[in-house]
């Protein structure tokens, strides 16, 4: 470079300045050097294509090494051999246990008369530097899968009504291959982001060791950078797939520079080459989508002749862990007491679920998914059932049931029928078929319990009548009883109701049919 290298105070002074928007005059003015010297260094500090930061935490000798130094590439046939063996086995780096020494150790098995290891060291690290400036770190093959949305959203029109919908765009990428995977999504809750991280392990083929995320609330309910306060939903989602979850840092681009790379290919190569006729529904965005990501996956690298697909197929596929055979459900949770039937309501569908009846009276959490749902008492599963969404109906285990033991619990028939039987006689028989119609008595109690609770109510008599007209319609429930005082139909005689002539039809097979 300079006849008279600079000092390298001086020369980080420069190129801040450079960085700061200053022209070449006027950083020649302040640092007292001439126009070209400024200028020499600064076509150098542009040719590396590194920023300003990389460059301040260079050693100084690094640095002169990097500026004034640096040695004129294939000096000999020896060094081109040297680079070009690094060209061929660079990505060889990326696999778990190879290291720089294995990577010598078959330079010199191959080249006896090349390099030894202190002068191999040193060529490669220059190599780095100019092919890498920005000494990026190195990303183990299946180890991390980085995730992001970008800053700008696409749009969909709806066909009908003709409103415009923007949609958010999920971006995924494996650090060792640079396989990237883009989706439009309609939100960032968390239910489209563990949608669209687990479309991206599907279309990789496996899962990596870990997902690093961005700091948003779907990933990260709270930021710290020691412990954040994962998402609960999210942990779950990656205990599934045998991942760690490693969140980026807060105000820390560089934690996720592969990522924030791949948005930025994204805007170039899909949000650029979309069709300007808008699609008509997100699945139909997507598939535009998907046809421009295997497009650009297959693409080779600038300067390379691999593409990012043929580098995953050849080192990062087979690393992958294996994906499970059914997909990721996600879970919502509530609180609820097991009432003293040994049931629990689940209030998104009103359904009841049994527990065993040790746990009567003991709040526990309830987790459920599309299929399944998990009762849990201090963090141990005591229930498991099959879904059901038919409201204020019951899903009952057999083992739960106590029906052997009743004496320990405070309800139990013998309670219902004495406190009925003190009505009258009507009221009883009357709350027997309703236990009796249940495949478990324990599911009857709270219609008992309702049913009985309309004697101070509406009074005994009212409530008799009742019983009897229910008996008379062959309903047993406690929203029979509750129907029939609601409509006033207690105050009619029941005889009289059963008097009223019935019509001559050959489809009306009458009463005794049923006999």
């Amino acid at each position: 470079m300079a006849n008279k290298p600079i000092t390298m105070s001086k020369l980080r002074h420069v190129l801040k300045l450079y960085c700061q928007g200053q022209n070449k005059l006027q950083i020649s003015t302040m640092t007292g050097l001439s126009r070209n010297t400024v200028k020499k260094y600064i076509h150098a500090f542009v040719g590396l294509k590194t920023t300003w930061e990389d460059v301040n935490k260079l050693t100084d000798k690094d640095l002169d090494e990097l500026f004034c130094n640096e040695p004129t590439p294939f000096v000999d046939d020896r060094l081109a051999a040297l680079h070009e063996f690094l060209k061929e086995q660079e990505k060889r780096l990326k696999q778990r246990g190879v290291t720089l020494l294995r990577l010598w150790e078959d330079y010199h098995q191959h080249d006896p008369q090349g390099f030894k290891m202190t002068a191999f060291y040193r060529h490669y690290n220059l190599w780095k530097r100019r092919v890498h400036p920005s000494m990026h770190m190195t990303h183990k093959a299946g180890d991390k899968m980085f995730v992001d949305y970008t800053g700008e959203k696409l749009e969909v029109v709806d066909a009908t009504s003709g409103e415009v919908k923007a949609m958010e765009v999920f971006v995924a990428i494996l650090g060792a291959s640079q396989l990237t995977y883009v989706e439009a999504v309609e939100s960032q809750r968390v239910e489209d982001f563990i949608g669209c991280c687990e479309n991206a392990l599907h279309y990789f083929g496996g899962t990596p060791n870990a997902i690093v995320p961005d700091n948003l609330k779907s990933a990260v309910i709270k930021t710290n950078r020691y412990e954040p306060k994962l998402n609960e939903n999210f942990e779950a989602f990656a205990d599934y797939y045998s991942m760690v979850i490693l969140p980026a840092r807060a105000y820390k681009p560089k934690d996720k520079a592969l990522v924030e790379g791949a948005v930025k290919i994204a805007y170039m190569r899909i949000f650029a080459s979309l069709p300007k006729e808008l699609a008509t529904s997100l699945n139909e965005l997507n598939e535009r989508i998907l046809a421009l990501l295997n497009l650009h996956n297959s693409t080779s690298f600038k300067g390379r002749d691999y593409s990012r697909q043929q580098q995953f197929d050849e080192m990062e596929k087979d690393t992958l862990q294996p994906l499970p055979d059914k997909r990721f459900e996600l879970r919502s949770s509530s609180v609820a007491t097991v009432m003293k039937n040994g049931h629990v309501c689940m209030g998104a569908d009103k359904h009841y679920y049994s527990v065993p009846f040790g746990y009567i009276s003991k709040k526990v959490r309830v987790l459920y998914s599309k299929s399944i749902v998990e009762i849990f008492y201090k963090y141990e599963c005591i229930a498991l059932h099959q879904r059901v969404r038919s409201a204020h109906n019951y899903t009952t285990d057999p083992s739960h049931m106590a029906t052997q033991h009743q004496v320990l619990a405070e309800w139990n028939p013998d309670y219902f029928l004495a406190h009925a039987r003190s009505i009258s006689t009507e009221v009883e028989f009357y709350i027997a078929l309703v236990l009796r119609k249940k495949p478990h008595p324990e599911q009857a109690y709270k219609s008992c319990q309702g049913i009985l609770s309309f004697a101070k109510r509406v009074g005994h008599l009212r409530l008799i009548k009742a019983c009897q007209r229910g008996h008379a319609y062959g309903l047993y429930s406690f929203r029979a009883i509750e129907d029939i005082l609601q409509r006033g139909l207690d105050v009619f005689e029941v005889e009289e109701d059963r008097q009223l002539p019935m019509p001559d039809h050959e489809n009306i097979r009458g009463k005794n049919y049923y006999q």
